[in-house]
């Protein structure tokens, strides 16, 4: 039996737009919306984000971010909790490295115009207001009330709008990585760019740039209940296998403690 396929030229997806960058990052959370601010005091940079900006999982963040700013607190301190609550599975070097450097990284986004709580003490000096989360034995954790994603997030993107060498492209999902065999380029296999789907024209477009960054987040939205947003797909974890990287640890999924939950609705995040 033999069957026969129709596609209408209307469906048959062709790049039919070509832009180039020095630099495409996919993605806009804090990811990839740091990487860009840094990158464009020397590059064009482009980033794409797949839906409206503020749909990232970056903007639904709400409790705050661990860094060690208390001077009775440490970074050893910070690493063996972190060590502790991994229950053995934690990559020791990574978790030192974080922890070490996480204090420099809040310092950036606080430069940048974040804003975290702040208060007075006893001796009416400022200083920013700590709290403590699951799993830390010290208070560690810088907010912006309950609402920190939302903060740095509009920071960041407010920055990277206004930068004259960063492109935010917005409703634009990658849909598969371009590698220099694909389109017969001599020489050691690489990324090149990106084709992408531009949800506002309904078209495929060429995004060509000298390096690929994916800074896309996870995949935990296919789970059916989830504190993830909609867009937490997995894409960049597919396309970059597609392109030959190596992929590990995919079982490993994110998801908030605490949620609002009904069976025939979405469910969304409530802060601890």
């Amino acid at each position: 039996m033999k069957f026969t396929l129709l596609l209408h030229t209307s469906y048959v997806m062709q790049p039919s737009s070509e832009h180039v960058s020095d630099v495409l990052i996919v993605g806009s959370g804090a990811a990839g919306l740091s990487l860009a601010l840094r990158l464009a005091q020397h590059c064009k940079v482009t980033v794409l984000s797949k839906g409206p900006l503020s749909e990232g999982a970056t903007f639904y963040a709400q409790g705050g971010i661990a860094a060690v700013f208390d001077e009775t607190d440490s970074i050893a301190s910070h690493v063996d909790d972190t060590l502790i609550a991994g229950a053995g599975l934690c990559d020791k070097e990574a978790v030192e490295f974080i922890a070490g450097n996480a204090r420099h990284c809040v310092q950036w986004l606080i430069d940048q115009g974040v804003l975290f709580d702040t208060e007075v003490n006893a001796q009416g000096e400022a200083h920013y207001h700590l709290t403590r989360e699951g799993g830390h034995s010290h208070r560690r954790i810088l907010h912006a009330a309950d609402a920190t994603g939302k903060e740095v997030e509009t920071t960041l993107v407010g920055k990277a709008s206004a930068h004259p060498n960063i492109c935010v492209m917005e409703r634009r999902n990658a849909v598969d990585l371009i590698t220099s065999n694909k389109i017969g380029l001599p020489g050691t296999r690489r990324v090149v760019g990106a084709y992408v789907w531009n949800r506002e024209l309904e078209r495929v477009e060429t995004y060509r740039a000298k390096t690929v960054v994916l800074a896309t987040g996870g995949a935990a939205k296919v789970y059916q209940y989830t504190t993830n947003p909609d867009i937490s797909s997995g894409d960049g974890i597919a396309m970059a296998w597609r392109a030959g990287c190596r992929v590990a640890n995919l079982e490993f999924n994110q998801f908030h403690p605490t949620c609002l939950f009904h069976p025939q609705a979405r469910n969304f995040l409530l802060t601890e």
